[in-house]
């Protein structure tokens, strides 16, 4: 007992703390390090349930993403206080997220008009080849000199194009003006900064490159892949890079933390690697299996199926880093990646 709380009361003095939301496909964590030494102090993690209301449909509920990083968050300060650790010591905190996935919610209401579609979901398939069919030569790469990606089912564009075109809450809103588009990074940074009462709708460079709408060379929400999708580029969510101050928590016991990082996940894990030289590359093992290496801050473009994305940005006035990417499997998912990975 005595060397319990020897070790609690040593860590009062504990210096400046960071704290890092993870959103999953499986699950959401909420972490919380010491800024000096890395060392994670607590942590708590949550289930996040999937649906699959049809075969190769894959969706999850916002509102449950949501309230499972209100949860996570919760039990994290709870720990912390049990080890007599000051919360008030948390300076910053980082987002990172599955990529791809999409939601469309009303900024009046604040409420999901559909469920998030997940990355790995296949309902597009048709719309892709609908879209493939109108290029030139009918080339699943007509955009990638943009995007650094092929037409696939995979990206953000082609699951919005859908929403658009199948579910009418999502047509209506959009039609009178109240439809906010973003990936889980936007969807979270709106609701945790004050949601339909001033919340910011912004995602960071990385996640924005998965989304086929973004141009990887101007960095910036590219008008002519905006009319290619027929998606209005004002329920896009502004652009940031991945390392500023978006906003402040608005509820629970972080209130008034600034959030100021956000990297999609595979970026977050080649950042957390510190694979910062041109060369160095990682390999993550979750529900897919990526490998991501840092080319530098030229874009690559690939002859042979590997994907070029945004790596990172680390500071508003930082050059953009950029990676090859490779997609090797999904457990337990029967999907077709062919067309993205050449292994």
């Amino acid at each position: 007992m005595n060397g319990t709380m020897a070790a609690s009361s040593s860590r009062i003095m504990l210096g400046p703390l960071v704290a890092a939301i993870d959103q999953g496909t499986s699950s959401t964590r909420f972490l919380v390090f010491n800024a000096k030494t890395a060392e994670l102090l607590s942590h708590h993690q949550v289930e996040i349930k999937q649906s699959f209301p049809k075969e190769g449909w894959v969706e999850e509920d916002p509102k449950e993403i949501l309230q499972s990083v209100y949860e996570c968050m919760d039990r994290t300060c709870e720990k912390l206080t049990q080890l007599n650790i000051d919360i008030s010591n948390i300076k910053a905190i980082g987002v990172t997220n599955q990529r791809e996935t999409t939601l469309v919610w009303d900024k009046e209401t604040g409420e999901p008009l559909y469920n998030a579609i997940v990355w790995l979901d296949l309902r597009t398939q048709s719309t892709v080849e609908r879209l493939i069919n109108k290029t030139p030569g009918k080339n699943k790469n007509h955009l990638k000199h943009k995007t650094g990606l092929p037409i696939s089912t995979y990206f953000s564009a082609v699951k919005l194009r859908w929403l658009m075109d199948n579910v009418d809450k999502v047509h209506e809103a959009v039609l009178s003006h109240r439809a906010m588009f973003g990936t889980v990074d936007s969807w979270l940074i709106w609701c945790l900064t004050g949601g339909k009462n001033g919340g910011v709708h912004c995602t960071d460079v990385t996640n924005a490159s998965r989304t086929m709408l973004f141009n990887i060379h101007s960095m910036e929400w590219d008008p002519e892949l905006c009319t290619y999708f027929d998606i209005p580029m004002e329920i896009l969510p502004r652009v940031r890079s991945s390392s500023e101050i978006y906003g402040l928590m608005k509820s629970g016991p972080l209130t008034g933390i600034p959030i100021s990082g956000c990297l999609g996940d595979q970026s977050a894990a080649l950042v957390g690697q510190m694979c910062f030289k041109d060369g160095q590359a990682k390999n993550t093992y979750g529900t897919g299996c990526f490998l991501l290496k840092n080319v530098g801050t030229k874009p690559v473009m690939s002859d042979h199926g590997l994907l070029t994305t945004v790596a990172y940005k680390l500071g508003r006035e930082q050059p953009a880093c950029y990676a090859l990417e490779v997609i090797m499997m999904q457990r337990d998912q029967p999907f077709p990646l062919e067309s993205l990975s050449p292994l």
